[in-house]
């Protein structure tokens, strides 16, 4: 059985996770086919962003069945989860979470490690470890506490509560919220918007951007205008700041 489904339109690489019996559950095999995926994507010079979404529920978290054989050792040495979200935080692609239903424990950690979240108006954040005895561990506490300040992440993390589609947009989690109906069609609207740009300079855009979090300001400044700077080296800047002179739309060739 495929565990994702992947398709594309226009320069958008679609993955949607298909492991409906389980409410898309972390597996892992479902994580190699993910992977395997974004890889494909993420190499492919015609996809200019990536969605990652499912059908009626996002991700319900790790498959509890696989953890609960696990072991200190056996989780220490495989990195179970956090090898997941690490190379999906390590994609060059704008990479899009499109969130329908629940999004918890390890699917919250896996929306979070994309670019942008938008959700369903159905959709539920949460990282309920806690109630299974034991804790976020993709990045859940530390994602989760830069999203929406540390009140609302140690409240969600030690009591297990989940935030609404509402309250995850107010919170700064979500980026914006759609009729559960409307909601793919709405992220491919997005992702075909930002796939219409210069590849090159979005991927500069996206690395400024998650610096910011690592850095300082006055660091991150510096590198912001190294990057900015280097923009100026670009056929593609060339191009859109002459077509916006002509009023003409830009055509741009990823160089």
């Amino acid at each position: 059985m495929d565990l994702v489904l992947v398709a594309r339109i226009d320069r958008v690489g679609i993955i949607k996770l298909n492991r409906p019996s389980a409410k898309n559950a972390l597996s892992a095999a479902l994580i190699e086919q993910l992977l395997a995926s974004l890889a494909t994507f993420d190499s492919d010079p015609e996809i200019g962003a990536i969605i990652i979404t499912g059908e009626h529920v996002f991700c319900a978290g790790a498959d509890i069945k696989e953890l609960k054989g696990l072991d200190f050792i056996t989780a220490y040495t495989s990195n179970f989860l956090v090898n997941l979200t690490q190379k999906v935080a390590a994609v060059r692609k704008p990479l899009i979470a499109a969130v329908h239903g629940y999004a918890l424990g390890g699917g919250c950690e896996l929306a979070m490690a994309c670019d942008i979240i938008y959700a369903a108006d159905d959709a539920k954040f949460g990282q309920p470890e806690v109630k299974i005895g034991t804790i976020p561990g993709a990045g859940g506490t530390q994602r989760l506490i830069r999203a929406i300040g540390k009140a609302k992440a140690m409240h969600m993390i030690l009591t297990g509560d989940s935030l609404s589609a509402k309250e995850a947009e107010s919170s700064g989690l979500v980026a914006k919220i759609f009729p559960a109906d409307k909601l793919l069609d709405e992220a491919i609207a997005e992702a075909r918007k930002i796939a219409s740009y210069s590849g090159p300079i979005v991927a500069m855009a996206k690395e400024a951007v998650n610096a910011a979090e690592d850095l300082t300001l006055a660091t991150g400044l510096q590198f912001e205008s190294r990057l900015y700077h280097s923009t100026f080296g670009t056929e593609d800047a060339r191009e859109g700041m002459t077509a916006f002179v002509e009023k003409r739309a830009p055509v741009f060739h990823g160089k």
